[in-house]
C-alpha cells in the first residue's frame, strides 16, 4: 500500500478490518518494522483523538515521530500555481512538501475545509499537494471531504461488536451550533458501501450527502423509520452540501433520544467524538451501557498501525 488517503487506496478493505484486530490483540508485535523510520505529522486544524492516537500507533511500531501545527509553527503556505506571492503566504507548497518529504519516511496530513467554496473543497488540494510533491507516502488524517482513519476505525469496531452477518447500520444526521464539514459522514458512508451490511444513511431534507460519497446506501429523510430494527446507530453532524456549507433552520429535534433508541434492536451507539450533550445525543443514550464511543476511540490507534503497517511493508 502506498498511500491511506481513501478507500481506492486499499487493495482489501476486509484484510485490513483484520489487520487492525491483530494489531489490538498484539500492539508491539511489528515494533521492529519501523525503526529508524520517521513519521511527520502536520496538523492545520486541531486535533486530539487523531493526533494521539497517530503518535502512539506510530511509537508501537517503532518509529520516530515529528509534529508541527502548520498555522501556528510554519510559514503560511501557497497552494495555487502562478500565485504572485506578495501577500502574507511566504512558502509555496512546491517547495514547503518537497522539503518535509526529504525529512520524513511517511507525512500525516490533517486540514479542514473552508465550506465557502464546494468546488475548491471537494477537489482536496492541500492533501492531494502532498501526495503529488512530497515524494513519499501520505496518510489522510482527515481532510475537507474524507476521514479514513475514523472510517477504518468504525468498521473494526462494528466488526468487534456486530452480533449477526449482516448488521443493520444507520448513520444519522444530528444537530450542532456550528457548520461542520461532511468529511467523516462521507468517508463513513464510502467505506460502508464496500460491506455487504444493511446500510441507511437519514438526514433532514437538505442535508443530503454528494452522491458519489452516499453511493447506493438507502436514504430516508424519516429519523424514526431509519431506526427501526438497527442495530448499530452513528450520530454525527454535517452542514450542508447542496447549500454548501449553510445550516438549514430547524431540525433539533434530530437529536439522539432514549426514546428513539427504543425503536432499534438494541442498537450500539457510536460517535466519533468531540460529541455536543444535550444537542447531538442525551446523556442517557451517550452514558448508557450500549455506548461503544470510548472503544471506538481507542480503536482509533488500531485503525492508523494497521495502515501504517501495510504502508512500511512495501517500502
Amino acid at each position: 500500500m502506498k498511500h491511506f488517503i481513501n478507500p481506492a487506496d486499499v487493495p482489501n478493505v476486509q484484510e485490513l478490518i483484520e489487520e487492525g484486530l491483530t494489531q489490538k490483540a498484539n500492539p508491539l508485535a511489528s515494533r521492529n518494522l519501523g525503526k529508524d523510520k520517521t513519521l511527520v505529522l502536520l496538523f492545520f486544524n486541531s486535533s486530539l483523538r487523531t493526533r494521539l492516537s497517530t503518535q502512539k500507533a506510530a511509537m508501537n511500531l517503532g518509529m520516530n515521530v515529528m509534529v508541527m501545527n502548520v498555522g501556528s509553527d510554519g510559514w503560511q503556505l501557497e497552494f495555487q500555481d502562478g500565485a504572485v506571492m506578495n501577500g502574507g503566504k511566504a512558502e509555496h507548497i512546491k517547495e514547503a512538501a518537497a522539503v518535509v518529504g526529504q525529512y520524513a519516511d511517511i507525512i500525516g496530513v490533517r486540514s479542514f475545509p473552508g465550506l465557502e467554496d464546494r468546488e475548491a473543497d471537494y477537489a482536496e488540494l492541500v492533501i492531494e499537494s502532498f501526495r503529488q510533491l512530497a515524494g513519499v507516502p501520505i496518510i489522510n488524517l482527515e481532510s475537507a471531504t474524507r476521514h479514513p482513519c475514523q472510517s477504518l476505525a468504525d468498521l473494526i469496531t462494528i466488526e468487534e461488536l456486530k452480533t449477526k452477518a449482516r448488521p443493520k447500520v444507520v448513520l444519522t444526521w444530528a444537530p450542532h451550533l456550528r457548520a461542520l464539514p461532511q468529511a467523516v459522514g462521507n468517508s463513513f458512508a464510502e467505506w460502508l458501501n464496500l460491506t455487504d451490511y444493511d446500510f441507511v444513511i437519514t438526514n433532514p431534507e437538505g442535508y443530503d450527502l454528494a452522491p458519489e460519497y452516499r453511493g447506493g446506501a438507502k436514504v430516508t429523510h424519516n429519523q424514526e423509520e431509519a431506526f427501526e430494527g438497527a442495530d448499530f446507530i452513528y450520530a454525527k453532524n454535517w452542514s450542508s452540501y447542496e447549500q454548501y456549507g449553510q445550516i438549514l433552520p430547524g431540525n433539533e429535534d434530530w437529536i439522539v433520544s432514549a426514546e428513539k433508541m427504543k425503536l432499534t434492536d438494541n442498537a450500539k451507539f457510536m460517535h466519533c467524538l468531540p460529541v455536543r450533550r444535550g444537542v447531538i445525543v442525551e446523556d442517557a443514550v451517550i452514558d448508557s451501557p450500549n455506548s461503544v464511543v470510548i472503544q471506538q476511540a481507542g480503536n482509533r490507534v488500531w485503525s492508523v498501525q494497521a495502515a501504517m503497517k501495510k504502508i512500511l511493508e512495501a517500502m
